[in-house]
């Protein structure tokens, strides 16, 4: 696709006439329709569009974006709410909270910032939430997005004896019930929670579906909190990026989105805590703008991207493994990467994986280590992995000029020993001449390896550039790996986990898409698939969404199946044999390319 082509298309989804029936963050990018069909480096260039897609300007009706004059002043005014519990941190919080991506953004940016207070011998005044828990962390824990009691509960924990909190709820297509129970719970006692919630859909856009024993919808608390946001004791911070590339996959812009929405509001409360510098739209803005110019930066290495997509995806075709060996906040990025691979495309859990410099001691998550299930460090990398690594797999070392380079190249030099596809991708402050020469001799032992130089602006702000590039680097990586294997079809995640409501509904609606059958037709196939009967009983059509969700916790290949047994009539068997044979879906003749 052609840059011009690839831009051309920049505004299309906008029109009231694309998808109309589907939230932005659902509907499908008409700039990737055929990434299933794209080479590695039309695959990067396809996702470098969608990305350019955050810093669109507003078009002037449909929807706010992410430079909007609003939204630019709604972070001001979080901006001053963080900065009054800074410099009066008794009593006082700001919780970051979210499911599945959004959790695990809420812990990098309070772990992060509480970091920054921790070197200037201030009050730690951050916490995150992560509904599931932190294996959510790590792994796929999606049943408990569902569960609004939960996050209140889990709120009302972490805030016990605290008199002021600033609550940030995170949820990509206004949505998750975990965080809608949260804010519920600060609307009911404004003597103590102002909320804040952050998403990519507009308003009237939130999902308006009953949640089982609630009285409210995520709309209705949406709508509340409109009205409170006139009089500023409730905020929403909620500009459309744009869909995803992959069909719904909001790990990709709905997270990159998140991490330069509140590193820009927590970054100038800081600022204007500690170095008495003012906060004014103008600072705010060009903060943003140099997130967009880390798009560019990171993009300008297409080619070395490429090669990096292409040598994970022939791994994960031949049955390899791909594995992050990352420092500092960037082995926590590839940690992220790594967990996000199994629920959206059916990954194994060996497929991609994570390891950490230091372990959990540098993770410093809330519950320490999880268990022998949760691995991280890169000792259990050299123990468990490393010994039965051959030529099928590919390593991955992910580090900074500020990580010890002298540790990164011991290691290097123990994979090498083992297996020749090893990379690099490291970030490095230009003119850093002794940073140079180190890395020459990491250089030498890598098949590939990825340099990117920036400027030097203040250390703290450009260690948050190195993470969004690493966040937008691996989202490719990985992504464009699994596209190559065969888990995308057009630009649909065809083989989703369906283990809450909202992935149920979305993989509804996707067979219906794909299928062209109705949508009692497709979810009956559905449900087919997720318990494993070619013939419905009164039991499972009574069942509630929950249960089929439960249930489906134990399937794999679930929409797969349901699809082929709506295209071809056969029953689940034989759709599992067709799978066995040919792991990717049949094109339905029926079913257009182009939207």
């Amino acid at each position: 696709m052609a840059g011009s082509d690839c831009f051309s298309t920049l505004h299309e989804w906008e029109s009231p006439d694309y998808e109309p029936s589907l939230p932005v963050s659902e509907k499908s990018n008409p700039l990737t329709l055929d990434i299933d069909r794209a080479s590695a480096n039309r695959i990067v260039r396809m996702l470098q569009a969608c990305d350019a897609q955050m810093f669109q300007e507003e078009t002037g009706a449909t929807y706010q974006r992410l430079l909007s004059e609003q939204v630019v002043e709604t972070l001001m005014e979080v901006a001053q709410d963080v900065e009054l519990i800074l410099k009066d941190p008794r009593d006082s919080l700001v919780v970051l909270s979210g499911c599945g991506t959004s959790g695990r953004l809420a812990f990098l940016i309070s772990s992060a910032f509480n970091r920054a207070l921790r070197e200037l011998d201030q009050s730690l005044v951050y916490s995150y939430i992560i509904a599931g828990g932190d294996r959510a962390l790590l792994s796929s824990q999606e049943a408990p997005e569902d569960d609004p009691k939960l996050g209140m509960l889990s709120l009302k924990k972490v805030c016990e004896g605290k008199k002021r909190v600033l609550f940030i709820g995170i949820s990509c297509g206004l949505s998750a019930p975990f965080v809608a129970g949260q804010l519920d719970f600060c609307l009911q006692h404004p003597e103590v929670y102002t909320p804040v919630l952050v998403g990519f859909n507009p308003p009237h856009q939130a999902r308006d579906e009953p949640i089982p024993g609630c009285t409210f919808t995520f709309r209705s608390v949406v709508q509340r909190m409109q009205e409170l946001s006139k009089s500023q004791k409730a905020f929403l911070i909620n500009p459309a990026v744009g869909p995803e590339a992959i069909s719904g996959s909001s790990r990709m812009k709905g997270g990159s989105a998140t991490k330069i929405l509140l590193e820009v509001v927590l970054s100038a409360a800081h600022a204007a805590t500690f170095t008495n510098t003012p906060i004014t739209y103008k600072s705010m803005l060009q903060h943003m703008r140099a997130y967009e110019k880390t798009l560019d930066i990171t993009y300008a290495q297409t080619e070395g991207i490429s090669a990096l997509l292409e040598a994970a995806g022939h791994s994960l075709r031949c049955g390899g493994r791909v594995c992050y060996l990352g420092w500092g906040s960037l082995g926590t990025l590839g940690l992220i990467d790594a967990s996000e691979c199994i629920p959206t495309f059916g990954a194994d859990y060996e497929d991609v994986r994570g390891f950490i410099s230091g372990g959990y001691r540098e993770l410093n998550n809330n519950e320490g280590p999880l268990g022998p299930d949760f691995c991280i460090a890169h000792e259990d990398f050299l123990h468990q992995v490393l010994p039965s690594l051959n030529a099928r797999d590919v390593v991955l070392l992910i580090y900074t000029q500020s990580d010890d380079v002298g540790e990164v190249a011991r290691l290097a030099r123990r994979v090498r020993e083992k297996m020749s596809n090893l990379h690099a991708v490291y970030h490095c402050a230009d003119g850093d001449a002794e940073a140079a020469a180190q890395q020459d001799n990491i250089s030498k032992l890598c098949l590939s390896s990825l340099k990117i130089t920036w400027q030097s602006p203040a250390s703290e702000s450009l260690l948050h550039m190195w993470e969004l590039s690493t966040k937008l680097l691996l989202n490719a990586v990985s992504t464009g790996a699994h596209v190559l294997k065969g888990k995308i079809y057009h630009n649909y995640m065809i083989d989703l986990q369906v283990t809450n409501s909202k992935l149920y509904r979305r993989a509804t609606r996707l067979l219906q898409r794909l299928s062209g059958c109705p949508e009692s037709q497709c979810e009956e196939a559905l449900l087919k698939a997720v318990y494993c009967v070619d013939k419905l009983t009164v039991d499972i059509t009574s069942f509630d969404i929950t249960t089929h969700t439960l249930t489906a916790r134990n399937r794999t290949k679930v929409v797969p199946l349901a699809l082929v047994c709506l295209l071809t009539g056969c029953s689940l068997t034989e759709a599992e044999t067709h799978l066995e044979q040919r792991p990717i879906i049949p094109v339905n003749p029926q079913i257009p390319r182009q939207a």
